[in-house]
This record gives C-alpha cells, structure tokens and sequence, in this order.
C-alpha cells in the first residue's frame, strides 16, 4: 500500500482504538476492534509481521503487570484497605474541611505511588467522595485531589503508571534509582498541586464538617502486608534485571487466594477485575503507534525532538510529550515518543515522563485516568463539568510542569 494510504489507514485505526477507549464497552468490543486495528495496520505493509511481533513482545510484560496489579487494587478494595483509610483521615481531619482535604491528598498520592494510578480514580475516588459527604462538606476539593494525585504522582516509582513501566527498559536505573531520581521532583509538584488546589476550592474549604462520628473499621493487615512486600520485591529484583510482574504475580495470587478464602470474592469476580479485553486492547494499541513510528508522525516526531539535553531542550521534550497525550492518550504518546529520545539519555525520557505524566491532566484527553475519574463519579451521580475540570487543569498543569522540568535539570 503506497505510503500516503497506509498513514491514512494507519491514523484511522488509532482513532478506531481511543473511541474504543473513552467508550469503555464490555471486553469482547475491546477484543474485536483490537484484532481488527492491529490487523488492518499490519495489512498496511508499513509493519511486517516480525515487527509486529516484536510490538506485542516489548508490551507483554507491562501488560501482565497491569493485569495483576489491577487484582491487588481490587481484592483491597473488597477488604477494606481503602475505606478503613479514608475513615482514619475522617476521623484524623476533625472540625477542619482543610485537614480533611490534607488527609486525602497525601492519601491519594500514597495510593498512586503504590498500587498505581487506576486504583485512585476507580477505588479511591468513591471513598473519598462518601468520606466528605458524611461530614457535610463538598466533595469536589477531595475528588479533585485524587484526580490531580492520579497523574502528578504518578512519577515517584516506575510501577506508579505503565507509562513508567514502558520507559524504564529505555533507562539505565534501577527501580530506586528511579525513584531517587524523581523524588525531588515529586515533592516539588506536590506542593505545586497543593498549594494550587487549596487556592482554587478556597471556598469549598471554608466550610466547617460535620462531627467525625463513623467508627473505624480495623485495617486489613494481610493486604497491607503484601503491598508491603510487593514494594519491597520490586527493588530486590530491579537489580538483577527482574520484571516487576513477577512479583506483581505472586502479589495477586496471594491475595486472590486470601479473598477467595474469606468469601470477599469468588474467582470470575477476580476475572473481570484482571480486565483482559483492555489488556488484549493495549497489545494491539502497540501494534498500531509502532505503524505510527513507521509513518508521517514518526519521522515528525524525530524532526522536532530536540539534540542536547539542556533546560531548553527538557522543556521541548515534556512540552512535546504533553502535546502528544493530550492528541493520542499518554500511553500512546510513551511508545511514540520515547524511542525517540531515548538515545540523549536518562535525563531526556525523565523529562518525556513528565509531560506523559504531569502533562496527561491538561485535558480530558490526556490520560485514560481522567475519563476513568469522570466516569467512577458519573456512577455516584457526581458529573463533573469540562468547565470546571479545565479551570483546574489549565491552572495547576503548565506550573507543575514547568517546576518539574527545572527540578529534574538542577538535580542530574
């Protein structure tokens, strides 16, 4: 097929994936226009059926991740662990809204860091939203919190978002090397998200709670211990050259047999949690931007990374990570971009990572998080408006970007 089809065929096939994606049908849709986008790129003849291949090879172990870690999300979801934490902040808050806010914010950037950012739009989120409407306060500052938390804490470790996961064969660290290099620049965004929300909901945080009167429930301590453990595992095994999915693995079966056990779950509850038809949905996703790669928006893209690895040229690549999210959804922006600039360096798909993280909360868009967050509050008769959701993004996004991207220079 003569390259200006191909890229036509190309380019109609991706979008055929992202309204699969912000629809969010059942498995088997997800199944079918996988198959048939993946099938039509590779008819194209812009890929071979090696390269194809090798597309779906370089994705299968973060795909595995995210089936497993979404069965950990799950199963503590049924035990308890996010609703005896959202309780613990409650109570913790007193008669201050601010306080209760300050306890969600850190909790949902606590949630993120470690179980991924899924978990706090589609976990957390309904939590938090009960929490502030037992005590009478608005409910939009907390959600906001886990939806900001959900993108901007996502750069702490490499589990944190699989956009993470998809750099990190790119970059020459380990998993606390990783995250030693972007805990500075974390705790910078974090006061930047902070200090932006507290100013934007000023007036929703006047208000004063109701009395904290909701007994707490005890936390779960086998979850817990196994996220602890599981943490734990990833930075043992970073060194040797481990995948974190072996050890998000072994972390699920645990928990899937403890929930089984005790009745919180039966095995095709645990099934659906795993969500295999976005998993097959992702793999065929790679298939299709390595078409991309192939065609006009990878040699596009390749014209306007930059050369060096200055503040300039980091500011270039987050500004171009950003645009790209917020055109193709940021894990397609990752396995666009990211081979791109990989060869400048760690500091450059750092850089990559925080328009792909911080830059994905710009618009709806962005991130397949946002839609989740909207959708998660839409099934709790919350509807939050593109007005308001853009007041805040275009507010907080650009500064805690620009930070970012400063911090990340002055420390490498």
């Amino acid at each position: 097929m003569p390259p200006p089809l191909s890229d036509v065929v190309v380019v109609l096939a991706l979008v055929g994936m992202l309204i699969v994606a912000f629809g969010h049908p059942r498995g088997r849709v997800e199944v079918a226009m996988g198959v048939a986008c993946a099938g039509a790129t590779v008819a194209t003849g812009i890929l071979t059926l090696d390269e194809a291949r090798a597309a779906v090879d370089h994705l299968a172990p973060v795909v595995a991740f995210l089936v497993t870690i979404l069965v950990v999300s799950d199963v503590c979801a049924r035990s308890g662990v996010f609703d005896a934490a959202a309780r613990r902040v409650s109570r913790w808050s007193g008669p201050s809204a601010v306080r209760l806010f300050t306890g969600v914010f850190v909790l949902a950037a606590v949630v993120t860091a470690t179980l991924s950012l899924d978990a706090t739009v589609v976990l957390l989120t309904p939590v938090v939203l009960a929490a502030a409407m037992a005590r009478a306060v608005p409910g939009t500052p907390a959600t906001y919190a886990c939806l900001r938390m959900a993108n901007s804490a996502s750069l702490l470790l490499p589990v944190s978002n699989l956009t993470n996961l998809l750099a990190l064969p790119r970059l020459d660290l380990t998993f606390t090397g990783f995250a030693a290099r972007m805990a500075p620049v974390l705790a910078v965004v974090l006061v930047v998200e902070y200090v932006g929300l507290r100013l934007i909901f000023r007036e929703a945080l006047a208000a004063t709670p109701a009395t904290a009167d909701a007994p707490l429930r005890p936390v779960p301590r086998f979850p817990v211990a196994v996220v602890a453990l599981m943490l734990l595992g990833f930075a043992l095994v970073s060194p040797f050259g481990g995948d974190p999915w072996w050890v998000s693995l072994v972390a699920a079966a645990a928990l899937a047999a403890y929930a089984v056990r005790r009745g919180l779950a039966r095995p095709i509850h645990l099934v659906h949690a795993a969500h295999p038809g976005f998993a097959f949905w992702v793999l065929a996703l790679g298939v299709v931007v390595a078409g991309l790669a192939h065609g006009f928006l990878g040699h596009a893209v390749r014209d306007l990374a930059p050369a060096s690895t200055g503040l300039g040229a980091l500011l270039v690549v987050a500004v171009l990570a950003t645009v790209l999210a917020n055109l193709l959804t940021n894990l397609s922006a990752t396995l666009l971009l990211v081979p791109v600039v990989a060869p400048l360096g760690t500091s450059a798909v750092l850089a990559a990572l925080l328009g792909l993280n911080i830059g994905s909360g710009l618009t709806w868009t962005g991130s397949l998080a946002n839609l989740l967050w909207r959708r998660t509050l839409g099934r709790h008769g919350v509807h939050p408006t593109s007005a308001a959701f853009h007041r805040v993004s275009l507010t907080l996004t650009p500064v805690s970007l620009l930070a970012a991207v400063v911090v990340l220079w002055a420390v490498t």
